[in-house]
């Protein structure tokens, strides 16, 4: 764009030079110490770390920076980071490419919608309960219809819900309209009901990520879960363990999140005297071979995921109509 106006300059010269971790990105100034505490009692000097966005963080938070691992954070929103041994053989318009603060490259998958859905159905059996003037613990709610989800047929037994609150480009709509869709003849009850929902909440990160598992044959030892949905024990596990066909991990520090990770590479940088390599460091240094609490897929969950995935697939077509009728 700039090239026929025959500026001195070229874009590269003017774009801020990209660091790795641990590289040294300079000192807090005496300028600076004073422009964020007048007083003085903020001392210059202060070593800065390169610094990082939240997918950045994300990483080195779960431990996903080394090659082959990889996270997904699902709460409001989800996403899901693995990090690549080589390049994609070609451009996908639902994967982003982003890299670890170390420099590998790394394919993300982000969806607009998560759990805000199932939260929403959630909070209607809350008013059941409260109409039945039975005291309410919305962790006993959750534990009980999320564990009792997995009572549900593989497959939902052919019950399918859209959870999109907002548009979702994955899926390829500008607009939402959160839907429950079933027939006359599938097995309809409670934890079908449950798992059909739970499901939603990853289907759209499921069909991302079919691309760089079934598609593309990236290989992938460790993916580590944080968020809202893995809160009740071992079930949003299952399920995105279902999803992806991948062994999933939570531990007790993924909820910690960005400012913990920004933390941590600010500690690479000044305590890292054996010189390791980002991923060692985090290894040896932070997360000491906790690797969490891990649960496989089992070949039942998989084959019911891959059936449901199938069926809402076919049944976009209702989403888009309903988002193009303006209702």
């Amino acid at each position: 764009l700039i090239e026929p106006k025959n500026l001195g300059w070229k874009i590269l010269d003017i774009l801020p030079e990209v660091l790795n971790a641990g590289e040294d990105a300079g000192v807090l100034t005496e300028e600076g110490a004073k422009k964020l505490d007048p007083t003085g009692t903020l001392q210059a000097g202060t070593p800065l770390c390169p610094p990082e966005g939240d997918a950045g963080t994300g990483m080195v938070a779960t431990n996903a920076v080394r090659q082959r691992t990889g996270n997904v954070s699902a709460g409001t929103s989800s996403f899901s980071m693995i990090v690549l041994e080589k390049a994609l053989s070609q451009p996908y318009e639902v994967i982003d490419m982003v890299t670890t603060p170390d420099g590998s490259p790394v394919a993300m998958v982000h969806c607009n919608n998560c759990t805000s859905d199932l939260n929403a159905w959630v909070g209607l059996f809350k008013q059941y309960q409260e109409l039945l003037g039975v005291p309410v613990d919305m962790n006993e709610v959750f534990g009980k219809l999320y564990n009792h989800a997995l009572e549900g047929d593989a497959d939902c037994g052919g019950l399918i819900a859209y959870n999109y609150i907002s548009g979702e480009p994955v899926t390829g709509l500008a607009e939402g309209r959160p839907m429950f869709v079933r027939s006359a003849n599938d097995h309809f009850n409670l934890a079908n009901f449950m798992r059909a929902n739970l499901y939603a909440s990853v289907a759209v990160l499921k069909i991302g990520n079919d691309v760089l598992f079934k598609d593309e044959k990236v290989q992938v030892d460790r993916i580590t879960g944080h968020g809202g949905l893995f809160k009740t024990k071992g079930v949003g596990q299952r399920i995105l363990a279902a999803a992806i066909n991948s062994p999933i991990s939570v531990m007790e520090t993924a909820g910690e999140g960005g400012a913990w990770g920004i933390a941590l590479l600010a500690g690479y940088l000044v305590n890292n005297e054996e010189k390791l390599s980002l991923a060692d460091y985090l290894d040896k240094k932070v997360f000491a071979g906790n690797t969490g609490v891990e649960i496989a897929p089992t070949a039942e969950d998989v084959a019911g995921f891959d059936k449901y995935i199938e069926t809402y697939k076919a049944g976009l077509a209702i989403e888009k109509a309903a988002v193009e009728n303006k209702k």
